[in-house]
């Protein structure tokens, strides 16, 4: 009898910003209870696992990643009780939840920094101190547009403190074993209020060391099987599903287990997002050309059997161009930011609908791409009814407007006369054009074409679970490749061009068409794409 399979290889995430999904209470800001109002949608999309943004108090320079108390519920989203209602009806409709877990720093608003400023035990050396900023120099800044450097000058202590984002989100000092042991408790809080997991944030930071790019260390690596083995033996149906913006050699470390050999089970993470891939489908299909695609998977080493990757077309942050080198960087920009106002970082601040033109051919296309590649599905709240994104507010805030679920006032999501953010009311992506109600009342919208895609999923295993074989198909234009897991093996043809293209296929049934495809030449038309279960 074959062992079962974990829940989370198969499983698709919907990752949701609370402040933004739904307000239950007219204030203008999304709540916890708002998010109970739409579990049902959320039940009827077909999701399994819901993936929520930080919910901790904060001053909210960082929406959130910056925790000034890891024990509580911001007074905007609700209360403990409002959280623990939520796992409570989720659970009850066969819905998941994670949470994000910020292990590697907090808010210089935290009373932990604020003690640590002041030299008050225990907290003096909860952060990482020093009188010098010339230390860790071989560590890079992350947000170069925001930060000159990694240390800043804090006046009440007159020491310099280590910070790898914002510089008012002091990273805590790993090397103290009373941080460690704080992070598990912070772990068993919520777990014990019956979460299923965590996305933990900013995994390859934790620790710091002298002669190194202070990232991907051994230290890291055994901190974290530690809190591997605390879920296992205290959450043991629970998930760590890692944040790592790295090349996925780096990333398999994050698995544990045995590098040499994938039978052996990971004892890190169960889960890790693998970023590489997501500026690589949009390269391939600017450019009509699966290289970038074929390369970086076939660069992908093979991980643990009791693990999985988590793969995404966009999600709150920017389309991240950090693991692409500065030509793919300039041209990516070129093609897809062409307003300075489109950037954010090293990446793109766009939704996924305006980076794709709102061609409902190419959103249909990587779509179809996120469910048959390997790798376990994320959606981005709205990106399932192609929201659109405003570039007008700041940061990231353009990319986390508020949930089109009507032509109503407020686009159905409050009834307060101010919003956190304004609703966006383009022509194009307005919401009383794009909206939850009108794309369930008509059987060709966006939103039925996207459950048909979780349903069709679901149905065949060899997606989610299957080995990986590309075609070598004589034009690049056309990315195909075959699926395979027991006895099921689906053929999958993606056409990355404005053209037709002719391949040749086996007896097959047609998932998505419902039909019998004899086999023979098939002509797929521009951005088209099949996915064929072979006889």
């Amino acid at each position: 009898m074959p062992a079962p399979i974990p829940w989370y290889q198969t499983a698709v995430f919907y990752e949701l910003y609370v402040r933004a999904f739904r307000d239950s209470n007219g204030d203008g800001h999304g709540d916890l209870r708002g998010v109970i109002e739409r579990l049902d949608y959320l039940a009827d999309l077909g999701v399994d696992c819901l993936w929520l943004l930080p919910t901790y108090p904060s001053p909210l320079v960082d929406d959130g990643y910056d925790v000034a108390d890891y024990y509580g519920v911001h007074p905007d989203y609700g209360t403990l009780a409002d959280f623990e209602a939520l796992i409570e009806a989720a659970h009850a409709r066969g819905l998941r939840v994670i949470a994000d877990l910020i292990i590697n720093h907090t808010s210089d608003q935290h009373p932990w920094f604020q003690a640590s400023r002041r030299r008050q035990d225990p907290y003096t050396d909860y952060y990482v101190w020093s009188d010098t900023d010339q230390k860790y120099r071989e560590a890079r800044i992350i947000f170069l547009d925001t930060e000159t450097s990694n240390w800043a000058w804090d006046e009440v202590r007159g020491q310099y403190y280590w910070h790898r984002f914002y510089r008012q989100q002091p990273d805590l000092n790993f090397d103290n074993p009373a941080v460690q042991e704080e992070m598990f408790k912070v772990v068993r809080f919520w777990m014990n209020r019956g979460l299923d997991g965590f996305r933990v944030d900013a995994v390859p930071y934790l620790f710091e060391r002298e002669g190194t790019n202070c990232e991907n260390l051994p230290e890291t690596h055994a901190y974290l099987k530690r809190l591997r083995a605390l879920m296992d033996a205290e959450y043991p149906h629970a998930i760590l599903l890692c944040e790592a913006n790295q090349w996925p050699e780096d990333v398999r470390a994050y698995f544990g287990g045995d590098p040499n050999d994938p039978t052996v089970p990971g004892d890190e993470f169960h889960m890790g997002f693998h970023f590489p891939v997501m500026p690589r489908l949009y390269m391939a299909l600017r450019r009509g050309d699966r290289t970038p695609v074929v390369d970086i998977l076939r660069r992908t080493p093979p991980i643990p059997s009791n693990c999985q990757w988590c793969t995404f077309l966009r999600n709150h942050d920017e389309l991240t161009l950090e693991m692409v080198t500065e030509e793919e960087r300039q041209w990516m920009w070129a093609e897809y930011a062409p307003d300075p106002r489109m950037r954010l970082n090293l990446g793109i601040r766009r939704r996924l609908a305006p980076l794709l033109d709102n061609d409902r051919r190419k959103i249909e296309l990587l779509n179809s791409l996120l469910f048959t590649l390997p790798g376990s599905p994320i959606l981005y709240y709205g990106d399932e009814i192609g929201m659109g994104d405003n570039i007008a507010l700041p940061d990231r805030n353009g990319v986390r407007t508020p949930m089109q679920w009507d032509s109503s006032a407020n686009a159905g999501f409050s009834t307060a006369a101010r919003l956190y953010a304004p609703v966006i009311d383009d022509p194009i992506y307005g919401y009383r054009r794009v909206n939850v109600a009108a794309q369930m009342a008509n059987p060709a919208s966006l939103l039925q074409r996207m459950r048909r895609f979780i349903a069709a999923y679901k149905d065949l295993p060899a997606l989610a679970l299957g080995d990986l074989e590309f075609l070598d198909h004589p034009d690049r234009g056309l990315l195909g490749f075959r699926r395979r897991y027991r006895r099921q093996t689906v053929l999958c043809l993606h056409n990355l061009t404005a053209r037709g293209i002719q391949v040749q296929t086996p007896d097959a049934y047609d998932v998505l068409a419902n039909l019998d495809w004899p086999g023979g030449p098939l002509t797929l038309p521009p951005y088209g794409y099949r996915w064929l279960v072979v006889r």
